[in-house]
């Protein structure tokens, strides 16, 4: 007698439960960091700024030399970012300065080049009540040596990259990427641009898990498409082990035909089997399980069915893995058509999403919803979710689903 099939939400609890993220870290180049995970907290080198300087171009005057507008000054020299004045602005002096440039000695105020009358070549007159202090950027005011700026566990982004290089770290210790295998299985599958023999068909399933397993964080090792032949795979699966990947992903294979081998596989090698079979549509042949250190994650061989449960089950594993959490996917919109009963398995119906005149989100499902139609799920932006055994649903009522891309029109 066949098992009970297993609730998605209970199957995703046993599936992550054992998982935890990765523990182990390397050093990369700062320009390599983008999306990595932070694995320890990222002190400065550095002050900055490293001096006091102008946050404007004008003149560094000293403040008591312009009490009142009309002051006039003599202009004893030139500061530039990088270019610093080999002097002080003494009494009745002042310094041409610009942005970026260190405030030369004696000086405590800048008076911008609009607020300045240029008299002569080296004189000018304030046009402008002169503050102590304005326009500049003291020592410091970023951070300081020794402050820790960034904390462990931030996903490095184009805003810490940027403080990370003032910091004057060329390099960053993070988080070692999820290393995720994945392993296609059949006969009759070929690489994209192959002649089709007959009976073949495109192995099309590889490219988006791995794109999936990427956008999560994780490195993909491509096991290639290997045939229905049990010592093959078996070799495919050691293969696997001894490169000690995070996570085996087969797809295809996993349930108990006469031509379905991988699980049979697997179990000779070791692994423990969970679970295979869940109460959803598309995808019931989900098998999860452990071969050692490794979790194993088998998705069925039907593209669309691969991909429901690659955005369901394994997109959380590896960000897990990778020390972050999922993308929020999970929404709600109006149905814009009746939508029948539901039998005993969750049901996941691709769907079109756009907004009424009041903004409101509608969701569009397609009438063909064959698991095998992949230009559909393409064309999607979301799955309507139908929980099991839920009743007849009319036409603009609320229903929760699951958003497969950024939505904003």
């Amino acid at each position: 007698m066949a098992s009970p099939l297993l609730p998605v939400s209970e199957a995703l609890t046993r599936l992550l439960e054992p998982v935890r993220a990765v523990a182990d870290t390397e050093s990369v180049p700062l320009g390599e960091a983008a999306g990595r995970i932070l694995a320890v907290d990222l002190v400065a080198k550095l002050t900055q700024p490293p001096f006091h300087a102008s946050a404007m171009d004008g003149y560094a005057l000293r403040s008591a030399d312009a009490p009142d507008v009309g002051a006039e000054l003599t202009v004893v020299g030139q500061a530039a970012a990088g270019h610093a004045f080999n002097g002080q602005a003494g009494p009745g002096e002042c310094v041409r300065i610009f942005t970026g440039a260190p405030l030369p000695e004696g000086a405590d105020s800048i008076l911008i080049q609009e607020d300045a009358e240029r008299l002569s070549e080296n004189r000018i007159r304030t046009k402008f009540p002169v503050t102590v202090g304005r326009h500049i950027r003291p020592r410091g005011q970023d951070f300081a040596e020794g402050e820790t700026v960034l904390r462990a566990g931030v996903r490095l982004d184009y805003a810490h990259l940027t403080v990370a290089a003032a910091m004057n770290h060329p390099q960053v210790e993070v988080l070692r990427r999820p290393r995720v295998a994945v392993l296609a299985t059949g006969d009759e599958l070929v690489h994209p641009g192959s002649s089709l023999q007959p009976s073949q068909i495109i192995a099309s399933n590889t490219f988006g898990i791995s794109a999936l397993i990427r956008a999560n964080g994780g490195e993909v090792i491509d096991l290639g498409i290997i045939p229905d032949r049990q010592d093959l795979i078996e070799n495919a699966i050691a293969k696997a082990v001894a490169e000690k990947v995070d996570v085996l992903v087969t797809l295809g294979g996993a349930s108990v035909g006469d031509h379905d081998l991988v699980q049979a596989s697997l179990k000779a090698q070791g692994m423990s089997l969970d679970f295979w079979r869940i109460a959803m549509r598309p995808g019931k042949p989900l098998m999860v399980g452990s071969l050692r250190d490794m979790r194993v994650l088998g998705l069925p061989g039907n593209p669309v069915a691969s991909l429901v449960c690659g955005t369901l089950f394994l997109e959380p594993v590896v960000a897990k893995l990778s020390g972050t959490r999922p993308k929020a996917r999970m929404a709600e919109a109006l149905a814009a058509k009746p939508l029948a009963a539901n039998d005993q398995r969750q049901d996941y119906l691709r769907a079109r999403l756009s907004r009424d005149a009041d903004g409101r989100l509608i969701a569009e499902p397609f009438d063909k919803q064959d698991s095998s139609m992949m230009k559909i799920f393409a064309h999607s932006d979301c799955l309507i979710v139908r929980p099991p055994h839920a009743p007849e649903l009319a036409a603009l009522t609320p229903c929760p689903i699951l958003l497969l891309r950024d939505f904003d029109r």
